[in-house]
């Protein structure tokens, strides 16, 4: 049995069996009906060598690009070559699942008191769902394989490129934005990956569609994709308002406006998203506080309320002293009447405790000096 830490699914080898680690029995297509039928969307498989784009994250950190994304920093060699995390690893098995729904675009809601939330933080925690799902698939492969073989998967948490990999087994390509786009279903999709020493058939890259289209830098209000492909992530809306783990910086208040936490608006805007693919996957639906929030209504919010509204979701990891952080950040930024009478309400910290964290209460002030 071999383990590997810090993975969404540690797992794992096949039927005993004497030998040398040998080709898999089964089709990459009866692999792809299994995954489907998990509730992923796509299912690709990469190389592990020779895969563009992996050697580009060096030069992408040394640029600063990264900012204090040290979980990135200090892992740049083994996301460049997956055998490092997976010792003698000859395929990477790649998920996407739709996580767009019904709801309006971040970009068509635009009324001054309007909270925008990054669409796959509105409904449960991806981590958890997929993780769960991912690891029914490495229990198929371990069921079918035929074969000894060692496999990890990660969503979202190791030290693997998701994207390069992803375009590598033509379930897309990587769009001016950064994100992966499918031709068929759009760019809102989580990626998971599953490194296996399994032997398997790889997919083929797509052509890149992007053309000369530049919607997405031109929208982007910090300018933070600084050329076609590269992102600034220490500008990105997503970075400042997740990323940001204490204060953020005076220059940077100004930027949030009603994006409370992170930024959709390069997706928004990105053609291929045009009548993109919707979910009827309850996973994934807007919990009632994050449908179509108001800055009123979340800041009013209680404490119980926030921490109910965050449990199980991609958001709890933010806590909610930070989501106030970044509620006050938003009502200054705004001309919401509303909004910006609830800011000066006073809040008692003995029943909303997140009021008297330092941060909070120095940006509460500085918010409310700004409106005044």
């Amino acid at each position: 049995m071999s383990e590997r830490s810090g993975a969404a699914v540690v797992f794992v080898e096949a039927p005993k069996a004497e030998g040398p680690m040998t080709k898999a029995v089964f089709s990459v297509d009866s692999l792809r009906a299994h995954a489907l039928t998990l509730g992923f969307d796509l299912c690709g498989i990469a190389p592990v060598a020779q895969v563009a784009r992996l050697d580009y994250l060096k030069q992408w950190v040394e640029r600063g690009y990264a900012g204090d994304l040290h979980y990135l920093t200090r892992s740049v060699a083994a996301r460049m070559d997956p055998t490092r995390v997976l010792p003698g690893a000859r395929a990477a098995i790649v998920t996407g699942t739709i996580y767009n729904t019904n709801e309006p675009l971040s970009i068509a809601r635009e009324a001054p008191g309007d909270a925008r939330i990054a669409r796959y933080a509105w409904g449960e925690d991806y981590h958890e769902v997929l993780g769960r799902r991912q690891h029914l698939l490495i229990g198929w492969l371990k069921e079918h394989a035929g074969a000894r073989f060692e496999a990890v998967g990660y969503v979202d948490t190791g030290p693997v490129q998701e994207k390069a990999l992803a375009a590598a087994a033509g379930l897309g390509w990587v769009g001016k934005h950064t994100c992966l786009i499918n031709q068929e279903l759009g760019s809102w999709l989580f990626l998971t990956v599953i490194l296996t020493t399994l032997d398997l058939p790889t997919g083929t890259p797509v052509p890149d569609r992007c053309g000369t289209c530049t919607r997405c830098l031109d929208v982007c209000p910090t300018q933070a994709i600084v050329a076609p492909y590269v992102l600034d992530a220490t500008r990105c809306l997503s970075y400042v308002s997740i990323e940001s783990h204490e204060g953020i910086a005076a220059a940077q208040r100004d930027w949030l406006g009603s994006q409370v936490y992170g930024c959709d608006l390069c997706q928004d805007v990105c053609p291929w998203n045009n009548g993109a693919a919707v979910t009827d996957d309850p996973v994934w639906v807007a919990r009632p506080l994050w449908r179509q929030a108001t800055l009123a209504q979340v800041w009013r919010a209680s404490d119980d309320e926030l921490q109910a509204s965050i449990r199980h979701s991609p958001m709890y990891r933010t806590k909610v002293w930070r989501l106030r952080r970044n509620f006050a950040l938003a009502i200054a930024a705004t001309g919401d009447a509303e909004a910006r009478a609830a800011l000066l309400e006073p809040r008692d910290p003995q029943v909303d405790p997140s009021f008297a964290h330092p941060v909070v209460i120095e940006h509460l002030a500085w918010a409310r000096a700004r409106i005044r």
